[in-house]
């Protein structure tokens, strides 16, 4: 059966509306995460991430199964959430994504970075995994033929 929410908020942009709510369930924060997160609405969330945590949390988990859409805004702010959540010694996980938002985290490599369940269901029952690698930043790539600047006189 279902837990009833602890707190829930919306936020409303010119593209659509966010509604983010919150749900302890044991060691684990669930904030779910519905609508569009773009650059109006991801203040919300961007608040309720920045939150204290109760004792006894270890983890919390953003569930976006029911986000429809996500544009870079939403992508840096679960980004530098992961890496303040970590400084306060919890680790930030996603569960849910949808293909299109999948998809921006593939393209930029943030799925390399955070860690993403299935769903939550998956995420509740993965607290023993490992952290995913730091990645090193990516090496200079030589220049394409043909943009190379030219050696011999002009």
């Amino acid at each position: 059966m279902p837990r009833p929410a602890e707190d829930s908020t919306t936020a409303e942009g010119d593209g659509g509306e966010l509604r983010v709510t919150v749900d302890r369930r044991g060691a684990v924060l669930v904030v779910g995460v519905a609508g569009e997160l773009d650059h109006d609405t991801a203040g919300e969330l961007r608040a309720v991430l920045a939150r204290p945590v109760g004792d006894g949390i270890d983890r919390v988990v953003v569930d976006l199964a029911d986000l429809r859409f996500c544009d870079s805004t939403g992508l840096n702010l679960l980004l530098r959430a992961r890496i303040e959540r970590e400084e306060a010694g919890l680790r930030l996980e996603l569960a849910g994504l949808r293909p299109m938002v999948a998809r921006l985290f593939a393209i930029t490599g943030a799925d390399s970075v955070l860690r993403i369940h299935p769903d939550v269901r998956s995420a509740l029952g993965s607290a023993d995994l490992p952290d995913p690698p730091d990645l090193p930043d990516p090496p200079d790539l030589p220049e394409a033929p043909g943009t190379a600047p030219p050696t011999g006189p002009v």
